[in-house]
């Protein structure tokens, strides 16, 4: 998971899908690299499980994985609290 969020355009498809279900068109257009770069992306948010995609018709649409990114959040949460308690 950390890996995956280590990249700023990965994070950025995070914050996009933040605001729902777009097509992998939709996110493509708004960055400037290839379209095999944008699907290295999705595969690594993929296999992270923070994104999921489904196929409709030719399309495929890429939401949140909002159960794994509450995890996430659960766990950085847990140690940033850790780290000031030893403060």
């Amino acid at each position: 998971m950390f890996k995956a969020l280590a990249d700023p355009t990965r994070r950025k498809i995070l914050r996009m899908l933040n605001d729902g279900e777009k097509s992998a068109g939709e996110l493509t257009e708004q960055f400037a690299i290839s379209a095999p770069s944008m699907s290295h992306h999705f595969a690594v948010l993929k296999s992270a499980d923070l994104i999921e995609g489904r196929r409709e018709g030719q399309q495929i649409l890429y939401s949140l994985n909002t159960t794994v990114v509450q995890d996430l959040m659960t766990v950085l949460l847990d140690m940033f609290k850790a780290n000031e308690e030893r403060k």
